[in-house]
């Protein structure tokens, strides 16, 4: 139930972002079609679509320059690196088992985030840019599978 009244239900969505979804719900839940804000409600949903495609993709971004750091600079190796590793392959595979419709994204947008991969890799290990491969040294099978480093 809704704990405040609303006073100007025209701008709600303005006032107070939270309020406004919990009077969204209540009156999606009560039938009350006619009340529903849609404009600001297909925004919403269609946020939350970019919201995890753009997750999915920082995640990927994150899991490869972590493996381009454990290929390319295997003296400094640590215990943090295989756990940014394996938090991301979970991250990336709850994902992935929430929202089958990403799999597609996935393939599409590897070399993508492979690139960025190796600036942010460049950037935090001072290696120069050019030294990593254009192209990944690892399939998007090998960076999401458990036993492709020695962890």
């Amino acid at each position: 139930m809704i704990s405040q009244s609303i006073t100007t239900e025209d701008n709600l969505y303005e006032q107070d972002f939270c309020l406004w979804i919990e009077a969204t719900a209540h009156k999606l839940k009560n039938g009350k079609f006619n009340q529903i804000d849609v404009p600001n409600l297909v925004e919403e949903i269609e946020s939350m679509g970019r919201s995890e495609k753009r997750e999915l993709k920082n995640r990927l971004i994150v899991l490869l320059m972590h493996l381009l750091k454990w290929e390319y600079q295997p003296e400094k190796r640590s215990q943090s690196w295989g756990s940014t590793i394996a938090e991301q392959r979970i991250c990336i595979e709850a994902l992935l088992e929430d929202s089958p419709s990403l799999q597609p994204l996935i393939v599409q947008v590897f070399d993508n985030c492979y690139e960025k991969a190796c600036q942010k890799a460049a950037d935090e290990t001072g290696i120069k840019l050019n030294f990593f491969p254009k192209e990944s040294p690892f399939t998007l099978e090998e960076a999401l599978k458990v036993s492709f480093v020695d962890e």
